[in-house]
C-alpha cells in the first residue's frame, strides 16, 4: 500500500483530541503515518497524545514551544514520509472512509483531491453538510488530499506568525496551477467552537492578511491568478462582515 502522512497540529484541545485521533486509528485505509504536533500545550493535550503513541506503531509525537498553527503544520511536513499528505485539526474529527475516499479519487494526474465537510456543534450534533462546487470555495488545508511531489516541487509551505494563514497556502497553491479533482463527498467534520481563534472577529489579523493578499496581487503575473486573488477577498470580506 502507499504511505500517506496526516498531519495534526495541537494546542489545548484535551477535551476533542482523543475523539481526533481515534477517527484517524480507525481509517479504512491503514498505511498512514499519524504525525502529532504538540506546540507547547498548556493542558493535557501533550499526554494525551503521548498516550495514543504508545497504543498505535504509526502515530509519532512531537513536541514544541508554541510557535502557532502554521509552524506546527511545517514541522510535520519536515517528518512526513507519506508519497500523500493530508492535515486535521485536533478538535475536529473524520469519517472511516475519508482517507480512503481521497485516495481513491487521487488520479495520477493530479495534484490533490478537494472534498466537502459536515458542520458539527461540540456535541457533534449536524449543522450542516458543505459540499464544493469550484475548487477555490474553500481555503482550509484540511479536506484535501495532496501529492508530497507536489508541494515539495513548488516549496509550499505555511507562512508563519499570523493568523489566516490557510488563506494565503491555498492562494499559492492555486497560482502553481494544480491538477485537482473535487468530489462530493463531506466525509470531514468540522467543529464549530464559538471559543477558537478564527471564530471571533479579528480586525487586526484581517488587516494583516489583506495586506498579504494585496501583496500577492500586484507580484502576480496571471490574469488568472490575480481573478482568484480578487475573488477569495470578496468572499473574504462578505464572510467577515456577516460576524
Amino acid at each position: 500500500m502507499t504511505t500517506i502522512s496526516v498531519i495534526v497540529p495541537i494546542y489545548n484541545t484535551a477535551a476533542y483530541l482523543s475523539r481526533c485521533i481515534e477517527s484517524l486509528v480507525n481509517q479504512t485505509y491503514s498505511d498512514l503515518q499519524i504525525i502529532l504536533i504538540d506546540d507547547g500545550s498548556t493542558d493535557e493535550s501533550g499526554a494525551i497524545a503521548d498516550e495514543w503513541q504508545t497504543k498505535d506503531p504509526r502515530i509519532e509525537v512531537y513536541h514544541q514551544l508554541n510557535c502557532g498553527q502554521s509552524a506546527a503544520r511545517n514541522v510535520g511536513l519536515q517528518h512526513a514520509k507519506g508519497e500523500y499528505i493530508a492535515f486535521v485539526d485536533s478538535d475536529d474529527y473524520t469519517d472511516s472512509n475519508y482517507i480512503s475516499t481521497m485516495f481513491a479519487a487521487m488520479e495520477e494526474c493530479n495534484d490533490y483531491v478537494q472534498i466537502g465537510h459536515t458542520r458539527v456543534d461540540l456535541q457533534g450534533k449536524v449543522i450542516a453538510r458543505c459540499h464544493p462546487r469550484y475548487f477555490c470555495q474553500y481555503t482550509t488545508p484540511w479536506g484535501r488530499l495532496y501529492r508530497k511531489t507536489f508541494l515539495e516541487q513548488h516549496h509550499l509551505r505555511f507562512p508563519e506568525g499570523m493568523i489566516y494563514e490557510d488563506v494565503l497556502f491555498s492562494i499559492d497553491m492555486w497560482a502553481a496551477h494544480p491538477m485537482y479533482k473535487t468530489l462530493n463527498y463531506s466525509g470531514y467534520n468540522y467543529m464549530v467552537n464559538p471559543a477558537s481563534t478564527t471564530a471571533v472577529r479579528n480586525k487586526a489579523a484581517e488587516k494583516v492578511l489583506f495586506s498579504e493578499l494585496h501583496s500577492k496581487f500586484r507580484e502576480a503575473t496571471s490574469v488568472r491568478v490575480k481573478v482568484l486573488i480578487l475573488y477569495t477577498m470578496w468572499r473574504l470580506k462578505l464572510h467577515f462582515a456577516w460576524r
